[in-house]
């Protein structure tokens, strides 16, 4: 049986965290930011964390099983 492929869409999205969890970029950061806020802005910097209920499929994207 062959090697099982990695979901390279969910590879160039997601990262394992430290502890274990994946870590995700912020959405709407692409364009028209200069209508939000500084503080708006400062908080969609900061990776935010994949909400538990979406870790397993995105774990198995990942590790290819």
């Amino acid at each position: 049986m062959p090697k099982l492929k990695t979901h390279r869409g969910a590879a160039k999205r997601f990262r394992r965290a430290a502890n274990g969890r994946i870590k995700r970029g912020s959405a709407n950061r692409r364009h028209i930011m200069t209508k939000m806020s500084m503080k708006s802005k400062r908080h969609l910097r900061s990776p935010a964390s994949v909400h538990p209920s979406d870790a397993p499929a995105i774990h198995r994207m990942l590790t290819g099983s």
